[in-house]
């Protein structure tokens, strides 16, 4: 999850590319809002590195979402048009990953933050790339005096924040939990490859 703005600087295009190859690298599926910006970094990077991506798109066709919406189709392996908006995909892309990174971004971002933390999701914020991922420590302080049993990382480097979220997951996975604690079924169990 990241800032959808087309100017993205030669920086956080190097961090995003790393992101994305490791992502690649490490077998997990990578979800996007379907939106140029930090997420196209990224998925254009785990793209060329043979990576699965998936774009949850707020537009109804593939019409509506270049022409409205601004956005690209290049690098997804699949893109689903949920028609819901950009809050309404917000949701289905908190809720279709195991994993939430958050880089960069404003108030979008923000929102998805809002929305994994109220959810219990294991989330990582990768620092130094900007925007609300830079101020997230802060608002951290205030939103845990509510217990949703999310989980947040920081960490400055995309391939070691990666590598420390799989290394969670898998924790979670083997107790049987979901990061807010609730267990899950058996016949319910994530599959092995996070969604990230």
């Amino acid at each position: 999850m990241g800032s959808a703005t087309a100017e993205v600087s030669e920086e956080a295009r190097t961090v995003l590319r790393a992101l994305g190859q490791a992502i690649a690298d490490r077998g997990c599926v990578l979800i996007t809002g379907a939106c140029p910006g930090l997420p196209q970094v990224a998925v254009e990077s785990a793209k060329a590195a043979g990576g699965m991506v998936v774009g949850i798109s707020p537009a109804l066709s593939r019409y509506e979402h270049t022409g409205r919406y601004g956005s690209p189709t290049a690098g997804f392996d699949v893109i689903i048009y949920n028609g819901s908006g950009l809050m309404g995909r917000e949701v289905d892309t908190i809720r279709s990953s195991d994993i939430v990174i958050i880089t960069g971004g404003r108030s979008g971002t923000l929102g998805e933050f809002s929305i994994a933390y109220d959810e219990g999701h294991l989330i990582g914020v990768l620092t130094g790339t900007g925007g609300i991922a830079d101020h997230l420590g802060g608002i951290l302080d205030v939103l845990q005096v509510k217990d949703t049993g999310a989980r947040v990382i920081f960490d400055g480097d995309p391939t070691g924040l990666l590598d420390r979220l799989i290394a969670e997951h898998a924790l979670l996975e083997r107790g049987h939990r979901r990061p807010s604690g609730h267990p899950l079924d058996a016949e319910h169990m994530p599959p092995d490859v996070p969604k990230v």
